[in-house]
C-alpha cells in the first residue's frame, strides 16, 4: 500500500556549512545525500566546524548566516557570497577578516561528516504553517531550519505530520527511494538573524513547548537517484 503524502516545492543545498543555501529546480542524491550538500564547512586550528552552537565537534561563529554559498562551477570548490550576495575572490581570506579569526579556512570534508545528523532533512508546509501561526508577527520560513526538501501537503494535514513517517521508506520521484528515521532536535541557530530574517527567542521556545524541540523527518538514502521540484513524496 502507498500513500501519497505531498510534493517537492523546494530543494535546498548547503555547499558550505552553517551557511546560507542555493535553491536548485533539481539534483543529484547519492548515498551521502544530496551531491555537494554541506561538502565544505569552515574549520578552525582545532578542527572544530563553524556552527550556531558549541559543542564537541562545532564551534559558534556568528555571522556565518548572513553570507550564502553556491557552486558555480562544478563542484570542486563552492563559492561564497558576502552579505550583500557578492561573490568573494578568497573565500578563506574573506572569512578571517569577517570573523576576525586567522585560524579558519574552507575545508573539504574528509573522514569527519560535516552533517549534524543524517544526510537528508525533510520539512512538510503543514509543520513550517504551523510555526508561523505559533510565533505571530516573528517572519518565519525554512531557512529557519535548514532543510534540503520542503513538501507542499494536502489541505487539511495536521502539523508535524513527519512523525508518522519514522520507520517507513519513500519514493521520492521516479528513482529516489529513502528511510525517514527521526526528526532533528533544535537549537538556537532556529532563533538566529539572517539576511532579512530578524532574531528571535521565539520561534525555538514555541517547537520547544509543543513538540520538545524537534521538528522535521530526518532520512537515509536506500536507493541514490535524481530529484527534482514537483516530484512526488510517496509514503510506502
Amino acid at each position: 500500500m502507498t500513500d501519497v503524502v505531498g510534493m517537492i516545492e523546494r530543494i535546498w543545498r548547503y555547499p558550505i556549512k552553517s551557511t546560507g543555501g542555493e535553491l536548485l529546480q533539481q539534483v543529484g542524491v547519492d548515498t551521502r545525500g544530496l551531491l555537494g550538500d554541506r561538502l565544505f564547512a569552515v574549520r578552525d586550528a582545532e578542527g572544530k566546524f563553524g556552527s550556531g552552537k558549541n559543542t564537541r565537534r562545532f564551534r559558534r561563529m556568528p555571522g556565518l548566516l548572513h553570507l550564502h554559498s553556491r557552486y558555480a562551477n562544478g563542484m570542486d570548490q563552492p563559492e561564497l557570497l558576502d552579505p550583500r550576495g557578492v561573490a568573494v575572490p578568497d573565500p578563506t581570506a574573506y572569512l578571517r577578516g569577517y570573523l576576525g579569526r586567522d585560524d579558519v579556512e574552507v575545508a573539504r570534508e574528509g573522514t569527519v561528516s560535516h552533517f549534524d545528523q543524517l544526510p537528508l532533512s525533510v520539512l512538510t508546509t503543514a509543520t513550517l504553517d504551523w510555526v508561523r501561526s505559533a510565533v505571530p508577527g516573528v517572519p518565519v520560513d525554512e531557512r529557519r531550519f535548514r532543510p534540503n526538501l520542503l513538501v507542499r501537503t494536502p489541505p487539511g494535514t495536521p502539523p508535524f505530520v513527519e512523525d508518522r513517517w519514522f520507520g517507513s521508506k519513500a519514493w521520492i520521484g521516479d528513482a529516489l527511494c529513502v528511510e525517514f528515521l527521526r526528526s532533528s532536535e533544535r537549537c538556537v541557530m532556529t532563533n538566529e538573524a539572517q539576511q532579512d530574517l530578524p532574531r528571535s527567542p521565539l520561534v525555538l521556545r514555541a517547537i520547544a513547548d509543543a513538540h520538545e524541540a524537534r521538528l522535521d523527518a530526518l532520512a537515509i538514502i536506500m536507493i541514490p537517484g535524481p530529484l527534482q521540484v514537483g516530484d512526488a513524496v510517496v509514503l510506502l
